[in-house]
């Protein structure tokens, strides 16, 4: 097999993405290492709060074209609470990469390492492992950017649904659910709003060219109560922009938290994998922020790529993860336990270089 070469553009961002980019390549290197004739060439781009500090913009146009050129972007976290807009709401460059690179299908996998990394003591046989595939450039956000009237007494949101964009996101759910456990469930809320009872349809229609997948269709308010009480009997569940932020978080608590849950926005053309989590700067520069959902992005992204041998290489990190996590003495902070940053990950490598 001829060598291959792809080029990673590297946004570390702000808060604790800096630390957990760090090892979350590190684990890359690592693969990489391993895999005959598959290289890496790095890029570094600042985008985010803290380049909004320094040169007033937190996604220069420039950098937004540079990404364009790359095989994949990494991505470690966005944003500070106090850096915000003159109209009150944060700068969110992560969202606007998004929409610019039409990611329209975010994955947020979501699985239960270890039954005591969840706050839930009534799971059935302590498994939890589903995907949330969230519609990610339209829905509630479609006009987060539409400027209000000063002075104005009302401020109104959209949800825009739109039959091109549901299709494709239903398409890519339906795949993912066949390529894991053969069900997908609907969550929307067709009982009260217009929007959802035509998103609804068009996944109806969609699910006649997927008969071998098992479909089920549940209301946000119900899919929240059910994740609390019986999360092991999901699979695959697709929704709109606004519940896919909320239930990934939801979820993320199950399973220990923001620190364990990793992501991909994908698009036709272009793919950004990064750890569900913010910056968290109130954790910032200690070393105790959890690595795991950094190295599982990565991991996301050697699939994303879909050589044999990358895939090969997300198996090794996935792998190792789980070994490491096995173990009740592998916990960061944020799991009730002592291990620093680079501690955790240095366990993981180690169990990568054993593969």
């Amino acid at each position: 097999m001829d060598p291959v070469s792809y080029s990673i553009a590297v946004l570390p961002g702000d808060g604790i993405g800096l630390e957990v980019m760090e090892e979350g390549l590190a684990a890359l290197r690592t693969v990489e290492s391993k895999l005959s004739d598959i290289h890496f060439v790095y890029t570094d781009y600042f985008v985010g709060a803290g380049e909004y500090l320094r040169h007033g913009d937190p996604l220069p146009a420039g950098t937004l074209e540079a990404l364009k050129q790359h095989d994949a972007i990494l991505l470690g976290a966005m944003g500070l609470p106090e850096i915000r807009w003159p109209d009150g709401v944060e700068m969110t460059p992560q969202i606007d990469i998004r929409e610019q690179l039409d990611l329209y299908c975010g994955l947020r996998p979501v699985h239960l390492y270890h039954k005591d990394h969840s706050p839930l003591k009534n799971l059935r046989g302590g498994k939890i492992d589903l995907l949330i595939v969230r519609e990610s450039t339209e829905g509630l956000f479609s006009e987060r950017h539409k400027k209000q009237a000063p002075g104005s007494n009302e401020v109104c949101d959209t949800l825009r649904v739109t039959r091109f964009r549901s299709e494709r996101l239903f398409r890519a759910a339906f795949r993912h659910a066949a390529r894991r456990r053969g069900r997908l469930a609907l969550v929307d809320k067709a009982n009260v709003l217009p929007s959802m009872a035509y998103f609804r349809q068009i996944f109806d229609e969609v699910s006649s060219e997927f008969p071998g997948v098992e479909t089920e269709k549940i209301y946000v308010d119900a899919a929240s109560l059910y994740l609390l009480q019986r999360p092991e009997t999901f699979d695959v569940l697709v929704t709109e922009n606004m519940f896919g932020d909320i239930l990934s978080d939801l979820a993320a608590g199950l399973i220990g938290g923001m620190g364990m849950a990793p992501s991909a926005d994908l698009g036709d053309h272009f793919g950004v994998f990064q750890p569900c989590h913010g910056s968290a700067p109130d954790i910032a520069g200690q070393g105790i922020a959890n690595p795991v959902a950094m190295i599982l992005s990565v991991a996301m992204l050697l699939e994303w790529l879909d050589h044999p041998k990358t895939i090969r290489g997300a198996s090794f990190i996935r792998s190792a993860v789980e070994s490491v996590l096995r173990k009740p003495a592998n916990r960061t902070r944020d799991l009730g336990g002592n291990l620093s940053t680079r501690e955790m990950s240095d366990r993981i490598i180690q169990e990568v270089e054993k593969l």
